[in-house]
Parts: C-alpha cells; sequence; structure tokens
C-alpha cells in the first residue's frame, strides 16, 4: 500500500470530516434567515396597518370609511368635533355592536337623545338642554381617557386650523354652567332628605318616608338646567309642614307616611 497515497487519503478525509458540521449549519442558518425575512414583513405589514394615527384634522368624508365594516382599517368616532380611535372596543363599536352606529361620524346628539336613526346621528345639540350638553361633554372626557386621541374633525366644532369655534365654546360655558348648578342642586337638596320609593306592575307606585311626611315641592333651579319645572318627593318633619309650596300627594292623608302614586 501506497502510504504518501493513504496518507492524503485520509488527510482529505479529515477535511471532509471537518466541513460536515458547516454543511450541517449552513441550511440550518438560510432556513432561519428566510424564518427571520417573512417574520420581518408579517410584523411590518400588521405593524403599517395598525401604526397608530398622528393626530391631525379630519375632513367629514374622510372619517366615514372607518366605520368597521373594513377590517383593514381602524374604527374611528367623532364626539364634539374630537376624534378617537376606539378599535379596541371592536366588539362593541365593530358592526353588530350597541354602539356601531356611532362609528365613522360624529353623532354627538346621539349619545344624550337614545335615538339611533335618521337626523338624530348628527353632531348638532340644537335644542338639547345644558344638562344634556354637559353629558355629552362627559362623554367625550370618557372617550379620552379610554381611547386614542387622534385628530380633530373640521366643521362645526373645529375650524381648518384646528382651534375651536364660537359654537364648541358656547356648548363648553353652558355645561359648566350646568355641572355647576347640579351641585348646588345636590348640596341644597341634601338638606332635605327624598322620599323612599318603589313600583311595580302589579301594585302601582309608592312613596313613603322613615322620618317626616312625604310632599312634593318644586326643584328651583331644574328650569336652568333643564328648562323645564319639575318636583321632587320630600320628607318634611312636622313643624315644617307649614312651609309654602308644599303638595300633599292626591288621595294622600296629610299626616299619612306613604302615599300611593
Amino acid at each position: 500500500m501506497d502510504r504518501s497515497r493513504f496518507g492524503r487519503e485520509e488527510e482529505d478525509e479529515k477535511i471532509d470530516r471537518s466541513k460536515e458540521p458547516q454543511r450541517r449549519i449552513f441550511p440550518s442558518l438560510i432556513g432561519l434567515s428566510i424564518l427571520v425575512a417573512v417574520g420581518s414583513v408579517l410584523l411590518l405589514r400588521f405593524a403599517s396597518s395598525r401604526t397608530p394615527f398622528q393626530p391631525r384634522m379630519w375632513a367629514v368624508e374622510e372619517l366615514a370609511p372607518y366605520n368597521g365594516t373594513d377590517e383593514n382599517l381602524p374604527i374611528l368616532l367623532g364626539i364634539l368635533g374630537s376624534v378617537f380611535d376606539v378599535t379596541n372596543g371592536k366588539s362593541h363599536y365593530g358592526p353588530g355592536g350597541g354602539y356601531h352606529h356611532f362609528s365613522g361620524r360624529d353623532a354627538s346628539r346621539a349619545f344624550v337623545s337614545g335615538n339611533f336613526t335618521g337626523d338624530e346621528l348628527t353632531d348638532s345639540l340644537q335644542g338639547l338642554s345644558s344638562v344634556e350638553m354637559n353629558s355629552i361633554v362627559d362623554w367625550r372626557k370618557f372617550y379620552f381617557e379610554r381611547y386614542i386621541f387622534v385628530g380633530k374633525l373640521v366643521g362645526r366644532y373645529y375650524d381648518k386650523e384646528g382651534n375651536p369655534t364660537k359654537y364648541l365654546k358656547g356648548i363648553e360655558a353652558k355645561a359648566k354652567r350646568a355641572a355647576q348648578l347640579q351641585e348646588k342642586q345636590k348640596v341644597e337638596e341634601a338638606k332635605i332628605p327624598s322620599c323612599n320609593s318603589k313600583w311595580s306592575q302589579q301594585d302601582g307606585g309608592e312613596v313613603w318616608c322613615d322620618v317626616g311626611y312625604p310632599r312634593l315641592v318644586q326643584r328651583p333651579l331644574e328650569m336652568a338646567l333643564t328648562g323645564r319645572r319639575s318636583k321632587r318627593c320630600a320628607c318634611f318633619r312636622e313643624e315644617e309642614l307649614s312651609l309654602p309650596n308644599l303638595e300633599v300627594y292626591r288621595g294622600c292623608d296629610f299626616r299619612s307616611t306613604s302615599c300611593s302614586v
């Protein structure tokens, strides 16, 4: 046997064996690179589809497509001209959700009217009371706290530069005044406790007092708050029954502690 030849063959075999780990590693590295590349493309595509909007000005017609019917688009809604991304609440704001009618538009009025059809799905608050306006302002606060603010809607509430309009300033002023009056009314009414009450379809309604006698009394601030007069049932002690403007329930004895209504 040719030792020199055998030596060369043995050396060649050693070299081939030394390359074997590399042969196994290279395909693995190639496969890993492919997986990383594919993953990066998918991640980029997903991220680009859900990249948060930078707050900007929106036109009414721009907002309309973001109503949840296109799964590739976020779900947006407007309230008092502020626009929010509510995609995280898709079960509520997407098709079939209880609040889907708010998506892709500013339907501020419907937040208090409860009418989700026709002309009520509007941003106009004409004819609403200051209490109702304050309720809508509270809803706006909710969205600022819970969802992502993505800009302002050009129109009734903001001009093209994003400045609040005279209309919005008026709404916010009335809402602030309503909140102050409601707090004042709450303090005043706490001085004279309200009646207990219950109602059932079988027995009808009943009001009663644990201490004192039930009387109907005007709510003096209600006219300023809602534009309507209203009364509440309050419990007055015996020595207070001679106060003016106290109304006994119809069919109820003067000194009865409970009355059917």
